[in-house]
């Protein structure tokens, strides 16, 4: 047994002020994060070594992972070529339903024979460990955080590193910087698809991934709602001024269909998004209703998409249709 106190002390005496978010696993496995403002790239890693080392001199430590992150500093490294094809999964506004859409994407892209991972780069409100029902901690394996596996897909949260009770209080630089350690940093293996859930806007995550990452396409996803339209407008606006395609726009919340009667109620408006992608000349890759058992499903951490239904068909369509678009086929891992 770790004492977190004791573990925390040394933390401080190593690198004071730069240690926060400090967690311990039942398996004597510790992360935390370390600020790195300021330091060149070599410094950085050496004082990331050394508070490593002081974590792992505490009694009953198995296994040690800082989490560096810096709102100025060097750039983090490119993705490695293990995984062939990256996909951003964005919407301007929150509540759209993007999480849910990209987990049942993901699931849904891996159903069809492909490796796929899931980054839940949502470093405030994680969603990904509800939604594919992950518990517990990541591990470390040689100091490389190993992603989970649930639903025929490896996928890595903060959510599983951080205390779920606490909020991730980081400004924006901070929080991009923690996207890419999660991706340099992570043990994928072999991906033909990594599929990064963003958070909803513009900011630092969005313009990190972009500019570092360079993703293969992003989707967006948005209600029909003229107020998520605007925002959805903003994030296709974003990804054309730093050259990452936009593969098309979902529309989530399509329609209500009430379980009692089958009548059908357009809640948030009719083909609102379907119409904008027209408008604005991007690919409409379809629309998906508002169903109480997607809720239900995604509550209890078991996506839609693993099941042949009704309401998992919108999200496979689509899905196709992003494999297409990506061409994953030509460069599927074998």
């Amino acid at each position: 047994m770790v004492d977190k106190a004791r573990l925390i002390e040394v933390l401080e005496r190593a690198a004071p002020g730069r240690t926060s978010g400090v967690t311990v696993g039942a398996d004597g496995s510790v992360g935390f994060v370390l600020a790195v403002d300021g330091m060149e790239r070599g410094a950085a890693t050496t004082l990331q070594a050394e508070v490593e080392r002081a974590a792992r001199s505490v009694l009953g430590v198995t296994g040690v992972r800082a989490i560096l992150t810096a709102e100025r500093g060097a750039a983090p490294a490119e993705p490695g070529k293990s995984i062939r094809h990256i996909l951003a999964v964005a919407s301007g506004k929150g509540g759209v339903g993007k999480s849910t859409v990209a987990a049942n994407l993901a699931v849904s892209i891996a159903a069809q024979g492909y490796r796929v991972g899931l980054l839940d780069a949502d470093i405030y409100g994680p969603s990904v460990p509800t939604l594919l029902g992950l518990e517990g901690r990541a591990m470390l394996e040689n100091n490389r955080l190993q992603p989970m596996e649930a639903h025929g897909l490896k996928a890595l949260s903060i959510g599983n590193m951080t205390d779920p009770d606490k909020a991730v209080v980081w400004r924006g630089p901070m929080a991009a910087s923690a996207m890419t350690q999660m991706i340099d940093n992570a043990d994928w293996g072999e991906l033909d698809l990594l599929v990064i859930d963003l958070p909803p806007g513009t900011g630092d995550i969005q313009l990190t991934m972009a500019q570092k990452i360079k993703p293969d396409g992003a989707v967006i996803v948005s209600t029909p709602q003229d107020l998520a339209l605007i925002d959805a407008r903003k994030a296709i606006s974003m990804f054309a001024q730093v050259d990452v395609q936009v593969l098309g726009l979902v529309e989530n919340m399509s329609v209500f269909v009430c379980p009692h009667c089958g009548e059908a109620s357009h809640i948030f408006g009719a083909h609102g998004a379907e119409e904008e992608a027209a408008r604005i000349g991007v690919p409409f890759l379809g629309a998906i209703p508002l169903h109480a058992s997607i809720r239900e499903a995604s509550d209890a951490g078991r996506p839609p998409a693993t099941a042949i239904s009704e309401i998992s068909a919108p999200y496979r369509e689509i899905a196709t249709r992003v494999v297409q678009r990506l061409n994953l086929a030509a460069g599927r891992a074998s």
